[in-house]
């Protein structure tokens, strides 16, 4: 089963030639949910070939202009491609006010149901074999991150073990690998146990942006495969970053760190950077978290299923 991240956007606070604002979309087997919309969200679709319509949940992490600017287009869109899927949207209370003022002032053609949750820390989504939690992040307005977290899998079947016990290949192989325990023509009792690996850990995304830095945001992002988290200023900035209550790219790396992650993608970066510039950050994040990518627009990553 696939699991791929994409960086739509990477900018904070404004648009630049060639660096939108902030949104990423997570595509499960097909399934696809987007983390945030800042302004260029559609373009970046486009220039992926992701189509929207399969979009069935989109997930906010505040109500600044830079992460919801593209919503309203999007809503508009998704009308124009006979779309019959609800979708659902989570995030802050206030984000519901802005999707109806939107609708009304803008006098939306919607042709599908939105459904709006606000959202509370915790489990908040529940799929077939994985949840989407959302974590108090400490911002200038209520803010939220996000985690998608599979289930674990079973073990790995070992067929040779099963055919030492006296398990004839056929049906009773399938039976053990889903967790039934069988009885054999001579009485004896074989458990999935006997013939079973361990449980293999899932995989895990996490969305971390626009807050202050505090230790635990490593506990709600613990074992990442992949962590996206803003890195808006270099450490020289810090008491600028405190005052705006964001992060700098060498906190960031911190929380990595401390959490364990297996990667760091570093995004919503101050304009003031350049492109140029902005390996600055990614040294400062490197020197505490080695495995740190400095994430650009479009940019996608693939997370394989765990041994």
């Amino acid at each position: 089963m696939s699991l791929e991240v994409f960086s739509l956007g990477t900018s904070g606070m404004m648009p630049l030639p060639g660096r939108f604002l902030t949104s990423v979309l997570l595509r499960r087997d097909g399934e696809l949910f987007l983390f945030d919309c800042g302004e260029g969200t559609q373009v970046s679709l486009k220039m992926l070939n992701l189509s929207w319509k399969k979009i069935s949940s989109i997930f906010i992490s505040h109500m600044h202009a830079d992460h919801v600017t593209g919503l309203p287009g999007l809503l508009m869109l998704s009308s124009q491609v006979d779309r019959e899927e609800p979708l659902y949207i989570y995030g802050p209370q206030r984000l519901g006010e802005y999707i109806e003022a939107s609708r009304r002032i803008l006098d939306m053609y919607i042709n599908y149901e939105i459904v709006f949750i606000p959202v509370e820390p915790g489990e908040i989504y529940r799929g077939e074999d994985f949840s989407i939690n959302c974590f108090p992040l400490d911002h200038t307005k209520p803010c939220v991150g996000y985690s998608l977290v599979e289930d674990y899998r079973k073990g790995e079947f070992f067929p040779d073990k099963a055919i030492d016990l006296g398990v004839p290949k056929g049906p009773l192989f399938g039976r053990l690998q889903r967790g039934e325990t069988i009885t054999l023509d001579n009485g004896a009792v074989i458990t999935p146990d006997m013939v079973m690996g361990e449980k293999r850990s899932g995989r895990k995304f996490s969305y971390v942006t626009d807050s202050l830095y505090f230790p635990e945001i490593a506990d709600y992002v613990h074992d990442s495969d992949i962590l996206f988290c803003e890195g808006m200023f270099e450490d020289e900035l810090r008491e600028s970053a405190w005052e705006k209550k964001h992060m700098t790219a060498l906190e960031a790396a911190m929380i990595a760190r401390d959490s364990h992650s297996d990667m760091l993608c570093l995004q919503h970066y101050s304009p003031r950077y350049s492109d140029k510039e902005l390996k600055t950050l990614l040294k400062e994040a490197q020197s505490i978290f080695p495995n740190t990518i400095l994430t650009k627009d479009r940019m996608s990553f693939d997370i394989p299923l765990k041994d």
